[in-house]
């Protein structure tokens, strides 16, 4: 099998140990082997309707702790870890082009849900989560039945050159030179007791030894330095799932012009803004966690047509 667990595969570090010993034994970590995909950690509980959480780049499962026990009381959850970011390795090859891009995040993710989801499934995306999240919905070989897009890549060509300059520098590069001390004062996490923890393990997260270069390189081909980013907005109408889009008002990473955008386009959607930057549900939980169960649990037949 590919790359992973292998001789300097990474490991969880302090941080993350002690959220997933918090966690269980409601919520367990498990590493699934994928044909051609290397291996992917999964963050596993509850029971009921099947619901998938994906992070964004450079994250991993775990930094969804905040809403794992609170959404398995009525859901199975299943928290991935992106190939080649986490705990999972990367399925191989060299990415040449965007759509070999989105290919290297998707491909291993809807190998796993046919293994243990094959639908229907619930996708909640964060960022390049979204992304990843919206090309499952489109490609439907794993039906998505409901779809939750917060501050999502793909929706437009439009992204910050602010957000450019710091992806192409490589988060990974410069937590690890920065140090703890100085990254949080460039990426200053919210200032509770939550935002604190989240900050300490997203540092911990980024500054894994040996960095993240698949996965890193597959990303740039998705957002170059200059141009459109990847997207599917000329798609956006094939989605037939009902979407919630979230978007942070202070957002400086992707536009909220995207998600109005995007909500023309969508058949069936709702945007709900709020006083957040690009991590909604990291700043604001008390607000996306409502708005996230209410959405999950409405009957379908309840939807807006």
């Amino acid at each position: 099998m590919k790359g992973f667990p292998q001789a300097g595969a990474p490991s969880a570090g302090p941080e993350e140990s002690s959220l997933l010993a918090q966690l269980s034994p409601a919520v367990k970590a498990a590493v699934h082997w994928i044909p051609d995909g290397g291996a992917l950690r999964v963050l596993e509980g509850g029971h009921g309707p099947t619901v998938l959480l994906l992070h964004g780049r450079g994250g991993a499962a775990s930094t969804w702790f905040a809403y794992l026990t609170a959404l398995a009381r009525t859901h199975r959850v299943l928290a991935v870890d992106l190939p080649g970011f986490g705990m999972s390795s990367s399925g191989g090859g060299t990415v040449h082009s965007a759509e070999e891009g989105v290919r290297f995040f998707t491909d291993p993710v809807e190998a796993l849900l046919e293994q243990l989801a094959p639908g229907p499934v619930s996708v909640v995306g964060h960022s390049l989560g979204g992304l990843v999240g919206l090309e499952l919905a489109l490609r439907t070989r794993v039906p998505v039945e409901r779809l939750v897009l917060l501050d999502a890549m793909g929706l437009g060509p439009d992204m910050t050159r602010k957000a450019r300059a710091f992806f192409r520098a490589g988060p990974e590069r410069l937590a690890r030179s920065l140090g703890p001390w100085a990254w949080a004062r460039m990426m200053p996490p919210a200032p509770t007791p939550l935002g604190q923890r989240l900050g300490a393990l997203e540092y911990e997260l980024m500054s894994i030894p040996g960095g993240r270069d698949e996965a890193a390189h597959a990303f740039d081909k998705l957002v170059p330095l200059t141009g459109p980013v990847f997207h599917r907005q000329e798609k956006l109408t094939q989605v037939t799932a009902p979407v919630l889009l979230i978007w942070g008002e202070r957002e400086e990473v992707l536009p909220v012009s995207l998600a109005e955008e995007a909500l023309r386009r969508f058949p069936n959607a709702r945007l709900v803004r709020m006083d957040a930057a690009h991590s909604p549900h990291h700043e604001r939980p008390e607000r996306v966690l409502p708005e996230l169960k209410s959405f999950l649990e409405t009957p379908r037949d309840a939807e807006k047509p």
